[in-house]
């Protein structure tokens, strides 16, 4: 495999752009117009050290694969923007952006990482219940129902980073 590596970024980087048209384009062929009425708020400062961080990971030049982390709250970070190109898919790069993710969360003093995806989305399901992260919503061979009232499509997942941390503020 080439030489592929992480770099830090601002979220509003113009390199950005292509993999997050792809990002969002997957959205829209995934869940229309679902999530349209409930846009998140998001500010370039949340993404930025040290409490936030954007990064891409980058082979030959191009930016391959995506993720970033702002705080949730003092001690959790909240994952975002995880993303594989399409053509590159299933060779193990989300997970490489979620450990690094998990790195540098840890680093900066984060404790647990929180996050969510969507119910039409089984593979990133998969890739955080197979890395430790704990679903806080029932698991269902039909994750659609998670797409009806009262449920709002967003899967929601929790996972302890560092334990000594955390049993010393309890």
């Amino acid at each position: 495999m080439s030489q592929q590596f992480f770099r830090e970024v601002s979220p509003e980087a113009p390199e950005l752009q292509p993999i997050l048209n792809g990002l969002f384009g997957e959205y829209e062929a995934r869940y229309g117009d679902f999530f349209r009425n409930s846009k998140e708020v998001e500010l370039t400062e949340w993404y930025l050290p040290p409490r936030g961080l954007f990064i891409v990971l980058e082979r030959k030049g191009e930016i391959i694969a995506m993720g970033a982390y702002k705080p949730y709250d003092e001690h959790t970070a909240e994952l975002k923007r995880i993303w594989t190109r399409g053509d590159l898919r299933r060779q193990g790069l989300a997970l490489l952006i979620l450990q690094e993710l998990e790195r540098r969360a840890q680093r900066a003093g984060y404790q647990r990482i929180y996050l969510t995806t969507g119910f039409r989305q089984p593979e990133a399901v998969r890739l955080y219940i197979g890395h430790g992260y704990q679903p806080q919503f029932e698991l269902r061979d039909d994750m659609e129902i998670y797409g009806q009232p009262p449920h709002d499509g967003r899967l929601r997942f929790l996972k302890v980073i560092d334990v000594h941390s955390v049993a010393e503020a309890s």
